[in-house]
């Protein structure tokens, strides 16, 4: 409504004050009607004009900021066809609970527009026929999401390919998601140009993987990725194309109910990409699994993988398939604070514990871990001392 009066006025004002020709009158006021229709902020809540995201999704402009009052808004599903959005939870996260709402068969949010933001926002209960109902469906190019919770959908984020666009999830988590079927996952990434998750937390996927992406290129870093006691899921990670692939820093574990016995899985689906490269590096690996398994599958054909200073624990090979494993750490579950309560922080005396080396560098990226992750979806600065130890959480005297 404002930007409808703000577009009148501007009319009125030029038909009453510019003494020109008709033709000259009819090109300012187009020019100014176009400039006075700024990107705006609109509000959506129980006690506001726009009452659900749906309407807001549809009188929003390219460019605009959608501020959803935190509460529950029940049965509420929406496409956004707009670019540049900024859309946010206001005073607490804004939950977003399908309750058998869906947009177009596929999501609660279906995010058609490109260069998307998404901040404070808890998707759940996401069902649709044919079983693959996602939190949000991206059939867009790049989104960014910072703070939000997928728990109970079919999937969590499933994304198009395309190879113009860029993913990052940061301080976010993921959990129970997926239909059961083992083809439906906390997070599924197509074929887009990279894929970021960082400082998150993704678990108890239900039979599909935790992680699945098909990205280019992958930075996985600083995230806790597990089963914990009753988890089900199928790989932690899988990158089943390949693609130049970063995994740094992650607290990993695979739980004794598990049915796969692979933890991390690279190029299982046939290498398709023009660099194919595998760099994992300072990791904290627990396999749970009471039959074992292997830690790391890497198919035969890929360019490289360098496996380096990461901490082992359980039963199993640590890779099967090519490449290089270089100051690795099998430790016990004593060597750990409390593993039975997943906190994998090393105790004193740990036989990680300033055995890290030098990882180096890949294609102008560190290897060389400077944060780690911290429990709830946070993070903390890791010491750039000389010394390093190896996995995913440097020793810390306590004081």
């Amino acid at each position: 409504m404002t930007r409808i009066l703000i577009c009148m006025l501007v009319v009125a004002l030029a038909e009453s004050f510019t003494p020109v020709s008709p033709h000259s009158a009819a090109a300012d006021t187009r020019e100014a009607m176009r400039e006075s229709v700024q990107p705006a902020v609109l509000r959506v809540g129980a006690k506001r004009e726009l009452k659900r995201p749906s309407a807001a999704a549809q009188i929003a402009r390219d460019g605009d900021i959608i501020e959803i009052d935190a509460g529950i808004y029940e049965g509420d599903a929406a496409v956004w066809r707009q670019h540049r959005l900024t859309i946010r939870g206001i005073g607490g996260r804004a939950h977003l609970r399908a309750n058998g709402a869906h947009a177009e068969g596929k999501a609660i949010w279906v995010i058609k527009g490109s260069d998307t933001t998404i901040e404070s926002v808890e998707f759940s209960g996401a069902k649709v026929p044919d079983q693959n109902g996602a939190g949000i469906r991206l059939e867009g190019a790049s989104l960014m999401v910072r703070d939000c919770y997928f728990h109970n959908n079919e999937n969590g984020i499933l994304t198009g390919a395309n190879q113009n666009s860029d993913i990052v999830i940061e301080h976010s988590e993921f959990a129970h998601n997926g239909f059961g079927d083992g083809q439906s996952h906390n997070l599924y990434i197509g074929g887009v140009r990279s894929f970021t998750l960082r400082f998150s937390y993704v678990h108890h996927a239900l039979v599909g993987h935790n992680v699945k992406s098909r990205a280019l290129r992958n930075n996985i870093t600083y995230n806790r990725i597990m089963d914990e006691k009753d988890g089900r899921s199928s790989y932690a990670i899988d990158f089943p194309n390949g693609g130049l692939a970063l995994v740094i820093g992650n607290v990993i574990q695979h739980g004794p109910k598990t049915e796969n016995s692979t933890i991390v899985s690279y190029g299982a689906e046939g290498l398709k990409h023009p660099l194919n490269e595998l760099y994992f590096v300072n990791n904290t690996v627990v396999n749970d699994r009471p039959a074992g398994g292997r830690f790391i599958f890497v198919r035969g054909g890929t360019d490289a993988a360098r496996i380096v200073n990461n901490v082992f624990s359980g039963r199993g090979d640590a890779l099967s398939g090519p490449g290089e494993l270089r100051n690795n750490v099998a430790a016990s579950r004593t060597n750990f604070v409390d593993p039975a309560g997943f906190d994998y922080r090393l105790k004193a005396g740990a036989a990680a514990i300033g055995r890290g080396v030098d990882p180096g560098s890949a294609h102008g990226f560190e290897l060389r871990p400077t944060a780690e992750y911290a429990h709830k979806a946070k993070m903390r600065t890791r010491s750039r001392s000389e010394t390093l130890d190896a996995g995913a959480l440097e020793y810390r005297r306590e004081r």
